[in-house]
């Protein structure tokens, strides 16, 4: 355990390749090696680490649509003899694809080789890694680093001559300019005279490893504005993930010193994301008059996922699923074994009824192929003649185009050059500008796509499974955001009811409003865990359990974890984003779900639970509702900032001194 706490990650990228070359390798010469590339300190020394994550890629293997989408075609990026048999394997392939949808003459479905599993975690599981292929080097030991092209970056290291030298690594996504801009904050790279390709790395220069932490002062946020207002994406969904950067290349970056108040750039944010203001006006005759006790938190176990024979179990002969409030709830406590995912998904997300025979279910399918593949046709049809007389068609497109080539490329079902995934990934969210033209495509949405087509594998299912979740998230990317001025309202009413003294403190650091939770709530943590956990995650909140709105208390769950350094460090607002941010792929997901469990069970079990939060959690009155207490606390819809500057300061001077974090003081005019 010392050892973990010492070490700090400096750089790391998944989807980084090895190509095999050596003799031992040569039966194996369509497979490459994906792995995990990182920088480490490790106190007293820094190093370059590869680990493979994944069984090697067979590119030769998939099941996709041609550039044209126009037809179904395997893809095969190998010469010689297997190229002359590809015919007969398509051949084969399309007399097994019993489906309707083949007769549309249209791409229906991406398969990859799977490994079998014991588990029945499929593809998913990880745990036993392969070792072939990891190394390990000293910054120190570093002689040089040439860099090459080849359609791609790769890089190849040469090392001191008492160390072996590791084999080249292939940036098939990008990322090489990154990973060498991280090792010059330990070494010094320098063109070598005779080839400028090569970069001689120097002894490492500690002084360059100084943490971005000393970078963040009050003085620089001026230079922040700035680029804050060139990109308001950044700020929104896409700059969350890289603030750190971000901010680090506008201190660099930006001749400008005009200086901003830091308590001024909560107001910069709500300036930047449209839609997203909260009136701030004060309303009067606010005043503290009762404090609720929520009592301890239960204890709560979670279980191991469904398997697929337990899932077969929930079904009678005709195939009708029984026992679903049960079956919810085992989904609710384990999530699924990969296996099952395909087919319960598409009940979860209420694609399919419940109550449907397997002959029913069939029909649908017709149905919604049918239905797919006209809405499809619809934009494939348009000529580049009424493309250019159709601005939002146009943009829609751009934007689509934009987001599906950096979406999961390190995913090895999207990774690499015209991968069939990003067609696929293409094509669906074009069609669904055709379901709802008048949202179209807002990014964010390719995020909430890639899990579910890479679970589904079939074009029509992965589309109509996304409609229902869309019909979910729809008021997130709604022009207006009122979804999301709600959630954040919600949040921060459920955060005052759990924790007041840790809301007090948030607001006093400008941060009230949680922007800082604006990603975690828009694209549903996709962003903030790993893709294995985000499969768990959504399955989880998809049975509607324990409680509406349950990904509210995920977000309690992760601030209730942090609550403790961010008040103990007394973090201001740039502390508390970067810091949040700086979560993501850290956190564990069962942790998270088995607290925020315990939440919900904690307010279930308050005696005089405020109407506000019953709304919220769609509790309903309940017992401990008395029928004065109406009248007795504010309406959940209220912003946390409508209130008069005494509110804050009466609830931590006297009433609330000493008193458990798990009273909270309401209001009422």
């Amino acid at each position: 355990m010392a050892a973990d706490c010492l070490l700090k990650v400096i750089f790391e990228r998944e989807g980084v390749f090895i190509h095999p070359s050596s003799d031992e390798d040569a039966i194996e010469h369509d497979l490459l090696i994906s792995g995990s590339l990182r920088i480490v300190d490790k106190e007293a020394e820094v190093f370059v680490e590869y680990k493979p994550v994944e069984e090697p890629v067979d590119s030769s293997n998939m099941l996709c649509a041609g550039k044209d989408s126009s037809s179904v075609m395997e893809w095969n990026q190998c010469t010689g003899e297997k190229n002359q048999c590809s015919g007969e394997k398509n051949q084969q392939l399309l007399e097994t694809q019993q489906s309707y949808e083949t007769e549309w003459d249209m791409i229906n479905a991406v398969s990859f080789k799977k490994k079998s599993c014991s588990n029945g975690e499929g593809a998913l599981n990880h745990s036993h890694e392969r070792s072939r292929g990891a190394f390990s080097f000293a910054v120190s030991d570093l002689r040089s680093v040439t860099v090459k092209e080849e359609g791609w970056s790769f890089l190849v290291f040469r090392l001191k001559e008492s160390c072996s030298s590791p084999p080249p690594l292939h940036f098939h996504q990008g990322g090489s300019r990154e990973f060498l801009d991280s090792l010059r904050r330990f070494a010094l790279l320098s063109e070598s005279p005779g080839d400028d390709r090569c970069l001689l790395v120097s002894a490492p220069n500690r002084t360059l490893s100084q943490s971005f932490e000393n970078l963040l002062d009050e003085n620089n946020f001026g230079l922040v504005q700035q680029k804050f207002r060139k990109d308001p994406y950044v700020t929104t969904l896409g700059g969350f993930s890289k603030v750190t950067n971000y901010i680090y290349d506008a201190f660099r970056g930006t001749e400008e010193q005009h200086q901003r108040p830091p308590e001024e750039v909560a107001d910069l944010l709500g300036e930047v994301i449209p839609g997203l203001e909260i009136n701030q006006q004060e309303e009067p005759g606010f005043e503290v008059i009762t404090r609720i006790d929520l009592g301890t938190r239960p204890q709560v176990t979670r279980t191991g996922p469904l398997s697929s024979e337990d899932w077969s179990k929930h079904q009678d002969p005709e195939g009708r699923m029984i026992n679903v409030s049960l079956l919810k709830q085992i989904i609710f406590k384990g999530g699924l074994c990969h296996a099952v995912r395909k087919e319960a998904w598409k009940f979860l997300l209420e694609y399919v009824p419940w109550d449907s025979t397997l002959e029913e279910r069939k029909v649908l399918q017709r149905a919604k192929t049918d239905e797919y593949f006209r809405m499809k046709l619809q934009w494939k049809s348009v000529s580049e003649e009424q493309e250019r007389r159709n601005s939002r068609l146009r943009d829609y497109r751009s934007l689509i185009e934009k987001d599906v080539n950096r979406t999961d490329r390190c995913n090895r079902f999207y990774e690499g050059m015209d991968n069939p995934g990003l067609v696929l990934l293409h094509d669906i969210l074009m069609t669904y500008c055709m379901f709802d033209f008048d949202l179209g495509y807002v990014q964010g949405m390719s995020d909430l796509l890639s899990p579910i087509l890479y679970v589904m594998e079939n074009e029509v299912d992965a589309f109509w499974c996304f409609v229902s979740f869309m019909d979910q998230m729809h008021q997130n990317f709604e022009e207006q955001m009122q979804g999301m001025k709600t959630q954040l309202i919600q949040l921060s009413t459920l955060l005052r009811l759990l924790d007041l003294s840790f809301w007090n403190y948030l607001e006093s650091q400008d941060s009230g409003f949680l922007y800082f939770c604006f990603r975690w709530l828009l694209i549903r943590f996709k962003r903030e865990l790993s893709f294995h956990d985000v499969l768990r995650l959504w399955e989880v909140m998809w049975t509607g359990l324990p409680c509406d709105n349950f990904h509210l208390l995920v977000c309690c769950a992760i601030l209730d974890s942090e609550k403790q350094k961010i008040m103990e460090e007394n973090y201001g607002f740039n502390e508390i984003l970067k810091h949040i941010n700086e979560l993501s792929m850290k956190l564990d997901i069962e942790e998270v779900l088995q607290k925020a469990e315990g939440i919900c069970e904690q307010i279930k079990g308050c005696k005089d639970l405020p109407r506000s939060i019953s709304v919220i959690l769609g509790l309903g009155p309940g017992p401990g509702l008395g029928p004065g207490l109406d009248s007795e606390v504010c309406d959940c819809g209220a912003s946390p900032a409508l209130r008069p500057p005494q509110r804050a300061d009466a609830c931590s001077n006297g009433l609330l001194r000493g008193s458990s974090s798990h009273r909270v003081a309401f209001i009422s005019s």
